[in-house]
């Protein structure tokens, strides 16, 4: 079972991980983007950590995921913060109030953000977006974390060939084809951040 504290580590692995890959982040939107991904996800997640942080009382899971999912929305821009805020908040409120959930109970949550992503961006997988990284990474969390990471890593990859249409990508039309989506990478990220608090290296 996982409790509020588990969720608050996937929080911080996740800012960690986006610390450390902002700037590639960015590298790779530059083309096909504003190049502003990585910095507009680093100052989301540090403030994510400074609202967990200043967070007085005793959470549930849930609430660490919606309370995380609303300061993405109000601190990040373009469209990353909607994205990101949606994915982290409908996952919340699908957890509910429980003091701790299963991973079956996760991933199914997360199914129900993945879908409210869809649902707002009116995109689908082979859109070159994040869902090439979120739908099969999801997907494969019924095997393993790990096997969840590993599957949005792949799909992230898949982007490279793939011609956008949706986003800011979509308006280059073919001269977006050759290119890694950003979305989709740092999607990946927040899964393999998630690997990592629940199955770390040394438990494996």
């Amino acid at each position: 079972m996982r409790d509020a504290d588990f969720f608050r580590r996937w929080m911080a692995a996740a800012a960690a991980s986006v610390e450390r890959e902002a700037d590639r982040l960015t590298e790779l939107d530059s083309p096909i983007g504003d190049a502003d991904h990585g910095s507009n996800l680093r100052r989301g997640f540090t403030a994510v950590l400074a609202a967990l942080e200043a967070e007085p009382t005793p959470m549930v899971p849930g609430a660490v995921l919606q309370l995380a999912g609303r300061t993405l929305i109000s601190t990040v821009g373009g469209a990353s913060g909607p994205l990101y805020g949606t994915l982290l908040r409908r996952t919340g409120k699908a957890l509910g109030e429980s003091a701790e959930v299963s991973d079956a109970e996760l991933r199914e949550a997360l199914s129900e953000g993945v879908g409210a992503v869809a649902q707002l961006g009116g995109a689908a997988p082979g859109d070159k977006t994040m869902l090439d990284a979120l739908v099969p990474g999801v997907a494969a969390a019924g095997t393993s974390y790990r096997a969840a990471a590993l599957a949005a890593e792949n799909g992230a990859l898949a982007t490279v060939p793939m011609r956008a249409r949706k986003g800011r990508a979509s308006y280059l039309g073919e001269r977006s084809i050759g290119h890694q989506d950003p979305g989709a990478t740092s999607s990946a990220l927040l899964l393999a951040a998630l690997a990592d608090v629940a199955e770390p290296a040394g438990a494996r």
